[in-house]
């Protein structure tokens, strides 16, 4: 099982209005079945993960960020409603929603959190680890 399998992105939102690039390393993809993801995305959020530090907005004219929770905000476009971000407050990492890198990613499918929230109307038919809510950690 890869963890960080790409060194340096760039991606954005569907309008252009939303850039960003990533100087540093990227972790391969975690799936969240979460009610949240779900609301967010239509059923679940694949994220990638990069340190704060490591990425740089080079066109914010319509970012956004919304707090969630108590412990996280989410950015996204106002433009074009892309999400992008997952921010946690208390980590130097952000949660970068997969599909919004560039191609190719070089990133694979590592694993799924939350599943005890998923969906009704669609199976997780792969063999990859499988956690009732977070990982606490056995995800980097």
């Amino acid at each position: 099982m890869a963890q960080d399998n790409r060194d340096g992105a760039t991606g954005g939102c569907l309008c252009g209005a939303v850039r960003f690039e990533i100087s540093g390393r990227l972790r391969d993809v975690v799936n969240c079945h979460c009610g949240m993801c779900q609301k967010l995305h239509g059923a679940f959020g694949a994220h990638s993960k990069a340190k704060k530090t490591s990425i740089r907005i080079t066109e914010d004219r319509g970012l956004k960020w919304y707090r969630t929770s108590e412990i996280a905000r989410r950015g996204f476009c106002r433009e074009c409603g892309s999400s992008l971000f997952w921010q946690p407050d208390e980590q130097d990492a952000t949660g970068i929603l997969a599909g919004s890198l560039d191609r190719p990613t070089g990133l694979s499918t590592m694993g799924h959190i939350f599943v005890g929230d998923k969906a009704d109307f669609y199976e997780i038919s792969d063999d990859f680890p499988q956690f009732e809510k977070s990982s606490d950690g056995a995800l980097p």
